[in-house]
This record gives C-alpha cells, structure tokens and sequence, in this order.
C-alpha cells in the first residue's frame, strides 16, 4: 500500500542509513496496522522534514489542503480564537501526511469526540547524560508500581531517544486541569522521596545525575510522539512499544531502528499492548 501519490520515492531522507522516502512509505504502511489505533482521530502534531531528516525539519498542528484529501480538520479552541487543527481516519491519511515528508507523527491525549477530557496519560522519562540504562528501565518499572498503587495499569515504549514512556489509558473523565493537578503532584511525590534520582522541572541544571519526569505532556495541546514513529534523528530510531517482559532484554534505548522495526511488526502475532485499548480505569481524585 502507497499514497495515492508519492512524488520522489527515490530521495534519500536519512543519509546515513540509506533510506529512502519510499522508504519511509512503505514502512508506515507495514506498521499501519499497530500504529493507527494510537493516532486516529485524535489532534496531531507533525515534524515535517522536506530536505532529510539531517536537514531543516519543522512542527505543524494546523490542517493546511494541501496535506491530501485523507487528511482533515477539527476547529479548536486556542489561547486567542480557534485554529484548525489536523487528523485522520485511516491509513489513507497516514500515508499522505507521509507524501508531504512528515516524519514523526505526535497525537494528543486526547481524541476529536471529546477533546477536553484525555484518555492517556504520559509519564516520558528523559535521562541525563551518563545514566546507566538498567537505571531508566528499572525507573520505568518504579513507576508502574507507583502508578499500580493508585489502581492505574500502565504500559511501556522506547521513546526513540534514550528515554522511556510509561503510559496509562484511562477512561475520558478527567478534565484537563484536573489530569494536570495528578500528574504533578504524583511526579512531585516521587521526587520528594527520591530526590538524587528524579527531577519534575525542565531545568537542565536540575536535571544533572538525574532523570526528569516530564509530566507535562499531559496538558491541553501538549502531545507525545506515537508509537511506531520514526523519530527524524540519525539512523531512523522508532518509538517503539513493549511489553513489560520485552523490556528487560532489551540493551539499549536505540534498540529499534526503521527496518528491525518493519520486521517486528511483519512478525508479530499480537500487539505487544494486548488490552491497552480495553481498560476502564479513572484518574485518581488528588
């Protein structure tokens, strides 16, 4: 499956791996099939990259015509007036969002029908420079039990950085502002109990020797990187998803590129967030 254009299939997009805008199609359209759940109808972010993923790239989150004909628009509030913001339906989308060089694909937590109350929770876990990997899983899975505490399941992914998402599927009760006051105050307590270790504030001198828990996805607007994208950085990573079993034997935050990931999902039997999509689980009154 293609766009139902694809101009230029033959460009080179990440110079280092040899890979090329066909590429690139032809890899979304093989994860389509795992990825779409995550990013259909809901607001989406892009990072488009005309010249390469080495190159100039830039966000969009407004719809433009331009985009193709499976692409659509929602009008939404924004801090002055409304803006017309961007999603798709199907792979037909996908795909042309693909054709107008986009790389990276960010959903809101939220979907189209009920904007202002999430359904997803995101906890992306950004180390400092020199910790040890077996130190961000084994934070990871501090705070799935964390989070299991407060009765909330939570399920894992590779950022395509040298991070980790926890991220937690809850029922769309919760308002914005009430799914901000939890996330805050569950990243400030687990700072407040290990200090040397975490950080909840963006502050890069902060951040020296610890992880920073970016709780701040979960705001209005804000949006995450979906699983299944590439990430527009050397050697085409993915944001891959896992199960907390897989976690453990994998050696490294960069452990899927483009093409293991194409064959990972060729393979797989099922997804590895078997009922992500089936909990009915409530964000906690703080």
């Amino acid at each position: 499956m293609t766009p139902r254009r694809l101009t230029s299939p033959e460009r080179v997009v990440f110079e280092d791996a040899g890979i090329t805008k066909g590429d690139v199609a032809a890899y979304y359209a093989v994860v389509s099939r795992w990825m779409l759940p995550g990013v259909v109808g809901r607001p989406l972010s892009l990072l488009r990259c005309p010249d390469g993923a080495g190159a100039s790239c830039f966000f969009q989150k407004h719809h433009a015509d331009s985009l193709g004909a499976g692409v659509h628009s929602i009008t939404l509030d924004e801090a002055s007036g409304t803006g017309e913001y961007l999603y798709i339906d199907d792979v037909d989308g996908l795909l042309d969002l693909v054709q107008m060089n986009t790389l990276e694909f960010h959903p809101w937590g939220s979907r189209t029908n009920d904007v202002e109350h999430p359904d997803r929770l995101v906890f992306d876990l950004d180390p400092d420079e020199g910790i040890a990997w077996s130190a961000v899983k084994s934070a990871a899975r501090d705070i799935r039990d964390r989070l299991a505490d407060v009765k909330l399941r939570s399920w894992v992914r590779l950022s395509g950085g040298k991070g980790l998402h926890v991220v937690v599927p809850v029922r769309p009760k919760a308002d914005w502002a009430q799914t901000k006051a939890f996330c805050e105050n569950f990243a400030g307590q687990l700072v407040a109990e290990t200090p040397k270790r975490f950080v909840a504030t963006a502050s890069k001198a902060a951040r020296e020797g610890r992880i920073f828990i970016d709780w701040l996805r979960n705001t209005r607007g804000a949006t995450s990187v979906a699983s299944w994208s590439l990430r527009a950085r050397a050697g085409a990573p993915v944001c891959m998803p896992l199960s907390w079993e897989e976690l453990a034997q994998v050696r490294k935050p960069s452990a899927y590129d483009m093409r293991k990931a194409a064959r990972r999902a060729d393979s797989l039997k099922e997804d590895p967030w078997e009922g992500f999509s089936r909990v009915r689980q409530i964000i906690p009154a703080n």
